[in-house]
């Protein structure tokens, strides 16, 4: 077996056009269901982060000059969620993480992605 053989996918010369062997599909599948865990363990520690901005944002006191009234506080809640799916997305505080981990137990998969 050479380096090439060990890169490129298993081809079945007998398989019509376009089809994938049982391996391929396989880890194809076992992909996206990682890929979807992933973005759910994602989401639900974006919607964690809102509750925590949320909380926070109630708390700090507006300026009088640039802000205050209803459209501020209609739209702390837009913001709130807006810096919670960026940090989620850039790692956040490690919920979306330990999420993940057991989603994946429950999955049977393990931590390494194959």
């Amino acid at each position: 077996m050479n380096a090439i053989s060990l890169l490129a996918p298993a081809v079945d010369p007998t398989a019509a056009p376009g089809t994938t062997t049982g391996a391929t599909a396989a880890s194809a599948a076992e992909l996206a269901k990682r890929g979807q865990i992933h973005q759910t363990a994602q989401n639900f520690e974006a919607s964690f982060l809102t509750t925590m901005f949320g909380t926070m944002f109630a708390s700090v006191p507006t300026d009088s000059v640039f802000g205050g009234g209803p459209g501020e506080d209609m739209w702390k809640s837009f913001l709130a969620e807006a810096m919670a799916k960026v940090a989620a997305k850039r790692g956040g505080v490690g919920v979306s993480a330990a999420v993940e981990r057991e989603m994946l137990k429950l999955q049977g998969l393990t931590e390494a992605a194959p």
